[in-house]
């Protein structure tokens, strides 16, 4: 079987980490792709990449999802180009690890205009044409902050928290329309990601044993694609501890603050 061969995936955040990892998998299985990022050149590399590799059809434009308007534009293009989205993978996103006093107005209308309504935004554009089709899958890139909120990463968690209840609420809307929502919550992984967040390397230093490689996580993403796959929580040892918050927050955030403030 052949899942993916001749679907057309559209991905955000594409240029790097994950997500450039995801459109290779997919390019692998024949899918067609319209990768999205900020970063053009780094798009048209990972283009002509795919490109030599595959005999499929990739797109690439650049997307700032932050820009509502611009969403708007590029996704209505897509429609005309490639008639159709089955899959669409919301991976554009970016932290900054600071505590809640030192947060800059920037930094928090910048972590949830591109996490959140950037989010939003995306699949706001897609929704209506997959629910008319009866057919599709919107993957939400979140992360285990997104269920367990952590010293120094206050507004970067209330994104995902965000994102989670979002996607939550979509799955729910969307149960008798055979359109799926899944969303992904990794621990952090090995990617550029923490070179904005973690500016001072701490971070980086106290988990780097634990860090999940992104070839990994993006394997997982792709073998759930068209399945009614409800979550993907990776590693699993660490979506446990997002349980036991559940059920004892006051001893979990007890025991676990000294851990916590290695960030």
């Amino acid at each position: 079987m052949e899942p993916l061969k001749g679907k057309n995936i559209v991905i955000t955040g594409a240029s790097g980490g994950i997500g450039a990892e995801i459109a290779k998998i997919c390019a692998g299985q024949g899918a067609n792709l319209v990768l999205l990022a900020r970063r053009l050149d780094k798009l048209q590399l990972l283009q002509k990449d795919l490109q030599q590799q595959y005999q499929v059809q990739v797109d690439i434009v650049q997307l700032d999802v932050s820009n509502t308007d611009m969403v708007k534009e590029v996704f209505t293009n897509i429609f005309e180009t490639i008639g159709q989205v089955d899959i669409l993978v919301n991976n554009a996103g970016f932290g900054v690890f600071r505590e809640a006093h030192e947060a800059t107005i920037d930094d928090i209308k910048g972590m949830f205009n591109v996490n959140v309504i950037g989010l939003m935004a995306c699949t706001s554009m897609v929704l209506p044409k997959m629910r008319k089709r009866c057919f599709g899958h919107i993957i939400n890139i979140a992360s285990q902050a997104g269920k367990i909120a952590t010293p120094k990463s206050s507004v970067y968690s209330a994104t995902k928290h965000a994102v989670l209840g979002y996607t939550n609420s979509l799955r729910m809307e969307l149960a008798d329309s055979n359109v799926y929502v899944t969303s992904v919550n990794p621990g952090p992984i090995a990617t550029n990601f923490f070179t904005i967040a973690d500016e001072k390397g701490t971070y980086v230093k106290n988990v780097q044993k634990f860090m999940l490689q992104p070839e990994y996580v993006a394997q997982k993403v792709v073998a759930a694609m068209l399945t009614r796959t409800r979550e993907i929580n990776l590693p699993r040892w660490m979506n446990m501890g997002s349980v036991i918050y559940v059920l004892f927050p006051r001893l979990f955030e007890r025991v676990g603050r000294r851990a916590f403030n290695k960030k």
